[in-house]
């Protein structure tokens, strides 16, 4: 049974995008180089690896995974943009690195200047803590920073640092806002108590079905699906969110039926239930997402532009 989960896509317009992209029989020159924007072994890594590994054992194709990590993907997206563009060159990033990222690095490049192939999973963004602090909601959280409590926030890019200071202003609070390097950084802030709530972004799961972490408000602009009833950003009066996905690009220019056809085995890996892609991607990020190609590119650019806007309040 194959699943596609949906974001800016219809369900005609995904089918019918996999059927023209079957079609269309392009298969890679060669083996494909795919570089991974994320530490080696951690969560994203292995994502990656394996949507190689089973796209390998369906279509034969080869992979030949390289660790290009920093600069929240920028040093990738520097690395790809010159690489050869007949589908034998793709790069692991999230999307923040098209967005907020790209923007803040002012480094001449905009999401036009590469090739959006596809996403394969949305973040689940919660606002986190131990349950031992005893916060049920973030409306605890308020009280006790009122109260004359500093509240440590961990966050884990500069984007998530704008939007803890615009939820402590729209709160009427300051937060001692921490940046670390990785969500696995914040959730260890937090467990070893350095922290005292943080940005996670699917990796608290485990933690939050044992009782021993809680999801206090959702950073996305819908709620969270392990807790739904946690409040967004919008509830909380920020207008802006922490919606992102793990995304696959590729040098600009691109042919569209190596666009596609890689496209659609990504899709067809991480949707197929069993496939080893599909299972992680389930169990940690609550099933895969497909926005592909044109959809991918256009989404890409207006999360440029809104980065900018975002900048600019934090900055007020």
């Amino acid at each position: 049974m194959k699943q596609f989960l949906k974001a800016a896509a219809t369900a005609l317009g995904l089918a019918a995008f996999a059927t023209s992209a079957i079609a269309s029989d392009w298969t890679p020159p060669g083996p494909i180089k795919m570089m991974i924007a994320f530490t080696a072994g951690g969560g994203a890594d292995t994502q990656a690896r394996l949507v190689a590994e089973d796209i390998e054992a369906k279509l034969g194709w080869q992979f030949i995974p390289e660790q290009v990590t920093g600069k929240g993907g920028m040093n990738l997206a520097m690395a790809i943009k010159d690489q050869p563009n007949d589908g034998t060159v793709i790069g692991m990033v999230v999307t923040e690195t098209l967005g907020y990222n790209m923007r803040a690095a002012n480094a001449g490049v905009e999401p036009s200047d590469f090739t959006a192939i596809s996403t394969t999973a949305g973040f689940q963004m919660g606002i986190v803590s131990q349950s031992s602090k005893g916060w049920k909601t973030f409306a605890d959280v308020v009280e006790a920073a009122k109260g004359g409590q500093e509240i440590r926030f961990g966050v884990m890019s500069p984007k998530l640092a704008d939007l803890a200071y615009l939820l402590g202003k729209a709160q009427g609070v300051e937060f001692n806002i921490i940046q670390v390097k990785g969500g696995k950084a914040v959730m260890n802030g937090v467990m070893a108590g350095d922290m005292d709530l943080g940005f996670m972004a699917g990796i608290q799961a485990k933690g939050v079905a044992a009782g021993d972490l809680v999801n206090l408000a959702s950073g996305l602009s819908e709620p969270l699906k392990q807790t739904p009833e946690a409040p967004t950003l919008a509830d909380l009066g920020v207008q802006y969110n922490s919606d992102g996905y793990f995304a696959f690009i590729g040098p600009a220019g691109m042919p569209a039926e190596a666009r596609d056809a890689i496209a659609t085995a990504i899709a067809d890996a991480i949707s197929t239930e069993g496939n080893k892609s599909n299972g992680m991607i389930t169990k940690a990020f609550g099933g895969p997402v497909v926005i592909a190609g044109d959809a991918f590119q256009v989404m890409a650019e207006k999360d440029f532009a809104a980065a900018g806007e975002l900048m600019s309040a934090a900055s007020e």
